[in-house]
């Protein structure tokens, strides 16, 4: 086998940590198109609420590494921690994307329209806001300490909106659903899809972070680029007889 044979043939831990995450998203797709019933009120449309809900609870999960990452460098000044809340902010703003996304596609068939400016949507956007502000500061502010820090503490404080979006349908009077799955409202069949489809979410979440925590140690130079792949042993020539 040549050097570029054995090089492709290898993958590295998290190559096959991203095929395991897109598989499972895969199984994911097939539990809510294959085994989840049809709503019998909303008909298809309601398939998009697993994949709407679990990645509301990923970009929460995420937003949660950027508060302790945040304050573990405030605390510490550690590098890595602020690399861990650089890399959650980013995954955290994806999924809170496709949160709003998501929760458009199934607004518009529902209710009419694309958007309205109620609680669980208002502040749903306001933490979209908070989290690119955060990656914007982290751009433009000079590298170093005190973009850092000052990036820590709005990290810190955006974490507040977490628990205003998700108790924001009990708190107010919204047009968006209350909550449908502690209240026992969802049959065993969608019960089961869901809690499947927000553990592959999850898994792909931690994917991402990690990934993307790669990708800002590799910019800090804190790590290589790549690892030197280990000397390919060819075998010996045998000669013209094929006889030694």
């Amino acid at each position: 086998m040549t050097e570029a044979g054995a090089r492709a043939g290898r993958f590295t831990g998290y190559e096959k940590a991203a095929a395991a995450a897109v598989v499972l998203m895969l199984a994911a797709a097939g539990a809510i198109f294959g085994f989840a019933p049809a709503d019998a009120l909303q008909g298809p449309v309601q398939r998009i609420f697993y994949l709407h809900v679990s990645s509301a609870i990923a970009a929460y999960g995420c937003f949660a590494v950027v508060l302790l990452g945040g304050a573990i460098y405030l605390r510490t000044e550690s590098a890595a921690a602020d690399r861990w809340a650089r890399a959650a902010a980013l995954v955290g703003l994806v999924f809170t994307t496709v949160t709003l996304v998501m929760g458009m596609l199934w607004a518009k068939p529902i209710w009419g329209t694309f958007w309205t400016w109620d609680a669980r949507l208002t502040s749903t956007l306001v933490l979209w806001i908070i989290y690119a502000g955060y990656l914007l500061v982290r751009r433009l502010a000079e590298p170093g300490r005190q973009a850092a820090r000052f990036a820590a503490v709005v990290g810190i404080f955006g974490f507040i909106d977490v628990p205003v979006v998700h108790f924001s349908v009990t708190w107010w009077r919204t047009q968006h659903p209350g909550p449908v799955i502690v209240n026992g409202a969802l049959p065993p069949e969608m019960l089961a899809t869901f809690f499947f489809t927000m553990a592959c979410t999850l898994v792909l979440a931690a994917v991402m972070i990690a990934i993307r925590y790669r990708i800002e140690a590799v910019t800090d130079g804190s790590q290589p680029a790549a690892v030197a792949p280990a000397p390919v042993v060819s075998a010996p020539d045998p000669g013209p007889s094929g006889v030694r």
